[in-house]
């Protein structure tokens, strides 16, 4: 019992560390998002870190509407960022839990 006891911490050390080097990873990553007239852009990492917005000159005149696609824009950017940071840290932390009775039900 005390080995697989052993054992399981040695597991989930492993996995923390590869959640740990995920999350980093997530760094790298990079979303893409544009307003419906493609007048705004953005570009956000899946760990939501905005790296470069890009506003046309025509929509500069036009504060009103410039925050309004700000916000969807950047939404869009975030809302995919973290369905992909959510995905891969999931995919690690399952893949590295151990064998416990009842966790699967836990992790959905």
């Amino acid at each position: 019992m005390f080995g697989d006891l052993m054992g399981m911490m040695g597991k989930l050390k492993e996995t923390q560390k590869k959640v740990e080097e995920t999350k980093k990873r997530m760094d790298t990553v990079l979303i893409d998002e544009k307003s419906s007239d493609g007048s705004v852009s953005v570009t956000i990492t899946a760990n939501r870190e905005i790296k470069k917005i890009e506003i046309s000159e025509e929509l500069l005149s036009d504060k009103e509407q410039l925050e309004d696609f700000l916000i969807l824009t950047l939404n869009k950017a975030i809302k995919r960022a973290t369905s992909i940071n959510e995905t891969e840290l999931a995919s690690v932390a399952k893949e590295g839990m151990p064998n416990i009775p009842g966790m699967d039900s836990l992790l959905k």
